[in-house]
């Protein structure tokens, strides 16, 4: 008898492929989940919809594919419905059967009916796309209305794929994803850092009952600094490569090889000048073999004035991001997702226009499903604080004393990244410093907290209110004396798998003080 699984599923609607990955509550490893007939690789489900009327079949991921190439015909065939979903500004193509909502319906439904059965599903974790974010949660919400999960939660797909990734909390990042349909490049900043909790996932559903609307949750969501994307992608490449050799022809079975040797070009193993075989249906539906090479590849998307094309999106992207006073300088890194992307001509182009950058290249298709779970409570995310942590300041312009946040409620613990603060003289020739820690108040309205990683019902006040600890203030001494308004002391904080608020000190000089405990969160 097969072993149960109980743990944490994510699903990553993409408009391409849809990713579901999987993590047992005892283990901190991910797998990719693999569903017969519907996977086209362990936990990789191509975004396809097959419905026919009257006979009302309806196939989803490969077993789509494989209905729309047998029949040689897209009448029943719906594909790139995900980005249409939430988004009223985009219109939805009459032709097909189904409309974007319907398609999303189906395929979730097919996909949560087929789930293996040794999968105990405790909590489902969901993505969404950053631009249509509301209207794609109203769309979940009543989609999730019948499944039987105890608890549901929705993540934003940029802040998935930073954590995927590990850029830290605070960071301005650019994306940029080649996917089958579609180009998007954006720059966001990912909530977070100083004085900031850390976004979590969304919870839509706990202990079964619907808390989207009553929650007073904060959606949090990645900000978005720029953004631009075209309607041309892996399909229209596909295309290229056939019209290279045949003008004109977009035979379907052509277009399906067409993108395995894609595929297989864009692999770094493969030489530069290697030919490789491909069978191609002329128009009087003979089989003719031609080669092709990745220097004929990268010929061919550059006489199609693909990289012409992405020096334009990405020069409108950087106009914006200076509009919102963001530069190159600024950015932490880039990420490169979407199969796309893999090709080595597009890595040496986004290197060269903006070189000095680190470029992270994830896994292109699964990153962000991975993510996702990270952002899930009582995944990898040890804890979460339901309180916040201050530490007492003196304004020298107010004359008054004041609280700032060094971690929030919502912020994850323990740290992996020490919180910098550098603290002023706020008088001459002072040379002993308080480290003075404080803690919001207990909440008293009713809302979702977490504790112990899993999410609990709690009460919340109205007006947050700061608690100094009942504990002898840290005193600093210093070596030398220091006037009204210099730096002075470097603080590094973090919080302990013990829940241990530890300070490390510094002085201007980087000279140690010490390390201290100043006391448990709880």
């Amino acid at each position: 008898m097969e072993e149960s699984l109980s743990g944490t599923l994510a699903i990553d609607l993409g408009n391409t492929n849809t990713v579901v990955a999987f993590q047992d509550q005892k283990d901190i490893n991910s797998v990719l989940v693999e569903i017969p007939n519907i996977t086209s690789s362990p936990g990789v489900i191509p975004s396809a919809v097959w419905f026919e009327e009257p006979s009302k079949i309806t196939k989803i991921g490969i077993s789509a594919l494989k209905m729309r190439d047998n029949s040689n015909s897209d009448l029943f065939f719906h594909s790139n419905f995900k980005r249409l979903i939430g988004n009223s500004i985009e219109k939805i193509n009459r032709k097909n059967i189904l409309n974007p909502n319907e398609c999303g319906e189906k395929f979730f439904q097919i996909l949560w009916a087929n789930i293996p059965h040794k999968y105990e599903i405790k909590r489902l974790v969901l993505t969404a796309p950053i631009d249509t974010y509301k209207g794609y949660r109203e769309w979940l919400v009543n989609l999730c209305e019948g499944i039987s999960v105890d608890e549901i939660a929705l993540v934003d797909e940029p802040t998935a794929a930073s954590l995927g990734i590990n850029v830290p909390f605070g960071s301005k990042i650019m994306t940029l994803d080649i996917g089958g349909s579609t180009v998007d490049m954006n720059i966001v900043k990912i909530e977070g850092g100083e004085g900031k909790s850390v976004p979590i996932a969304e919870l839509l559903k706990f202990k079964g009952n619907d808390v989207s609307s009553i929650s007073k949750q904060k959606i949090r969501c990645a900000e978005i600094i720029g953004k631009t994307g075209s309607k041309i992608g892996g399909k229209d490449i596909d295309q290229w490569i056939v019209d290279y050799f045949i003008p004109g022809n977009n035979s379907i079975n052509n277009l399906s090889k067409a993108e395995k040797i894609k595929c297989k070009l864009s692999s770094s193993v493969i030489k530069y000048e290697n030919k490789y075989p491909i069978k191609l249906f002329t128009e009087k539906n003979n089989e003719s073999e031609f080669y092709l090479s990745k220097e004929i590849f990268e010929k061919i998307l550059i006489e199609n004035n693909f990289l012409n094309h992405l020096n334009s999106l990405l020069k409108d992207l950087l106009n914006q991001a200076r509009g919102k006073f963001c530069t190159v300088e600024d950015l932490n890194a880039i990420v490169l997702i979407g199969g796309g992307t893999q090709m080595p001509l597009i890595k040496e182009w986004i290197t060269k226009k903006i070189p000095k950058i680190q470029i992270k290249s994830p896994p292109p298709i699964e990153s962000i499903a991975l993510g996702a779970l990270a952002m899930t409570p009582g995944v990898k995310i040890k804890d979460i604080l339901n309180k916040g942590l201050s530490i007492r300041l003196f304004n020298k312009r107010e004359q008054k004393h004041f609280w700032h946040p060094i971690f929030c409620k919502g912020q994850t613990w323990p740290t992996e990244t020490p919180l910098k603060l550098i603290l002023q003289a706020s008088k001459n020739n002072q040379k002993i410093f308080e480290i003075i820690i404080g803690e919001s108040q207990k909440e008293r309205r009713y809302d979702v907290i977490f504790e112990n990683g899993l999410p609990k019902l709690s009460e919340i006040q109205n007006e947050e209110e700061i608690i100094k600890w009942d504990k002898k203030p840290l005193k600093i001494v210093l070596k030398n004396k220091s006037n009204i308004g210099e730096d002075t002391l470097k603080l590094f904080f973090k919080i302990t798998k013990n829940a241990d608020l530890l300070v490390k000190c510094f002085d201007v000089k980087d000279e140690f003080f010490g390390e201290y405990n100043l006391g448990n969160i709880f």
